[in-house]
């Protein structure tokens, strides 16, 4: 896409400045935040990243390009759309203004962690957890994603988005969309769900989590951790995994581990112990990091280490004749 011209920054609907520390990472810190590399709902491009979603003001295109200044990093913001106004109060913390690395980088922490955590963490100064505080947007998807390959559940965002989600205003890149709403997602007929691949359990999962919408938007407002995952968790359908996933991207939470993950626990225990492990070892593994054990888990999966590649893979299923 070529870069925006002046005349359309200057016909945005409304526009900020943040000012980060110096060497802030932008892509590598919205990065958690895109299902595959064609998800519709955000591009990464040379010279910023857009995303499309709802506002409580309505829908929102947004345009991030970082500068760096003599002592900082200022991202210039430019949105469009009738939400544009009521989405300015949360551009801070969905670019991780608020997430806090000062514990986890002094030296005294740095010193008990392993090589394969403390130097992707001198590598990557810059990153940060975002928090986006939509709650439906990050479900649904992660929903989407219970006990399937990821190739799988990127096909079926990427299906089910292009199909029923909504343009994204301004001078948008082609392509670029917003999320379905909770009314698109429950007035998707059953043979589209079954044509993206999804089985019937998760579909009604994510509709019966769209019938509770308003309530599960509110939980936005809760700090992360045991409360907002039970009652996240009070959904049938949505179990610890899924809530972890969840508030991960919409509450930055730097604590939540994806317990039930189809290879994450195997992947910590050979990274820290060179040996495969389940669940409540990759826990024990993890717990003298407590409160950063995500943070932990992020700088492991950037080392570039690889467990070994032997043992039962999770095969491609089809749904769509079920």
């Amino acid at each position: 896409m070529p870069p925006l011209t002046a005349s359309a920054a200057a016909r945005a609907d409304a526009a900020t400045e943040i000012t980060l520390p110096a060497g802030y990472d932008l892509s590598g810190t919205l990065g958690i935040l895109a299902r595959g590399k064609q998800d519709p709902t955000i591009h990464f491009t040379y010279d910023g990243v857009w995303l499309a979603y709802a506002a409580t003001g309505g829908l929102v295109s947004l345009r991030l390009a970082a500068r760096r200044i003599a002592d900082g990093t200022v991202v210039d913001a430019r949105l469009w759309g009738p939400g544009a106004d009521s989405a300015l109060p949360g551009l801070p913390r969905l670019l991780g203004a608020e997430d806090d690395w000062s514990v986890f980088d002094a030296p005294e922490f740095q010193a008990t962690l392993p090589r394969l955590a403390s130097q992707p963490r001198r590598l990557n100064p810059g990153l940060r957890l975002p928090a986006t505080g939509r709650m439906m947007d990050a479900l649904v998807p992660a929903v989407l994603e219970q006990k399937i390959t990821t190739i799988e559940a990127r096909y079926s965002w990427r299906y089910l988005v292009s199909r029923h989600g909504s343009p994204a205003p301004g001078p948008a890149p082609a392509g670029l969309l917003a999320p379905p709403s909770p009314q698109q997602w429950r007035k998707v007929p059953s043979w589209e769900w079954h044509r993206a691949g999804v089985d019937s359990k998760r579909s009604g999962t994510i509709l019966r989590a769209c019938s509770l919408a308003p309530g599960l938007e509110r939980l936005a407002g809760l700090p992360a951790g045991a409360e907002l995952a039970a009652k996240l968790c009070s959904v049938p359908g949505i179990g610890p995994w899924t809530a972890a996933e969840t508030t991960q991207r919409t509450h930055g939470d730097p604590d939540s581990v994806s317990v039930g993950d189809f290879h994450l626990a195997s992947f910590v225990g050979y990274a820290l112990t060179g040996r495969k492990t389940d669940d409540a070892g990759m826990l024990e593994l993890l717990e003298p990091w407590r409160g950063h054990r995500q943070r932990v888990v992020r700088m492991l999966m950037l080392s570039g280490f690889r467990k070994p590649k032997f043992g039962p893979r999770l095969a491609p299923q089809d749904h769509r004749f079920h």
